[in-house]
């Protein structure tokens, strides 16, 4: 089941949204300003994104470019047909899609399937996603949040298993420094992310690797970043 986060400060629009969407299997979230949504997109998996432009506290545009720093899950835009520029400066700012008011609620679904089609291909989502992980001799169960190395459990921390959810989650994939924190830390703006980080794989390393020195699992990848060897 796929989450379909749907912002928009008419509540007509998002209660209508929300039946059609829900009757095609969907999982609905309402938000009715910018912030709002960028507040459940926090704390919720999000897969895709309904997006109002002209909204109190918080408009379409500020939160979608708000939203690209954290997340690249679809992003379609409900716009007026008097909001050209904002179409055009929502798509340059990383929307994916628009569609114009008034419209009709099966056009909206329609192109919902298209992007999360088109986002599952590209691998973004996992078609179904396994609550255990393993890699070697790591496994990590995220239904339980435990972390076992050769059979016996390690303690973490909850910032050092996001960062290990988030690396074997992807294998083998370069994660930067300030990825990792803004992924981990939401947060973007702090500008010592790359000791900060460097400090928690280094009490990751301590934990799960048999010699720290010499890493098996969690490689640094000089001038890139960090990533989880699969082999």
């Amino acid at each position: 089941m796929y989450n379909i986060l749907v912002c928009d400060d008419d509540r007509d629009i998002t209660a209508a949204l929300k039946i059609y969407l829900s009757a095609e299997g969907y999982q609905v979230f309402e938000a009715y300003t910018g912030q709002q949504a960028l507040d459940i997109l926090k704390s919720q998996e999000i897969h895709l994104c309904l997006m109002d432009i002209m909204m109190p506290v918080l408009d379409g545009i500020a939160a979608t470019a708000k939203l690209r720093e954290i997340s690249n899950i679809p992003v379609i835009l409900l716009t007026a047909k008097s909001e050209d520029t904002d179409k055009v400066l929502g798509l340059t700012i990383g929307a994916d899609d628009y569609v114009t008011k008034p419209f009709n609620p099966l056009e909206v679904v329609a192109r919902v399937k298209s992007q999360l089609r088109r986002y599952t291909m590209l691998g973004a989502i996992p078609e179904k996603r396994a609550s255990s992980i393993t890699i070697g001799s790591i496994m990590l169960d995220d239904d339980s949040k435990q972390v076992t190395v050769d059979g016996e459990p390690v303690s973490l921390t909850p910032i050092e298993y996001n960062i290990l959810y988030l690396l074997m989650r992807n294998p083998d994939k370069v994660f930067s420094s300030a990825k990792i924190y803004q992924l981990v830390w939401e947060d973007t703006v702090y500008g010592g992310s790359d000791s900060t980080v460097a400090v928690h794989i280094r009490h990751l390393r301590e934990k799960i690797e048999i010699n720290p020195a010499e890493p098996r699992y969690l490689k640094v990848v000089w001038g890139q970043g960090y990533k989880f060897c699969a082999h």
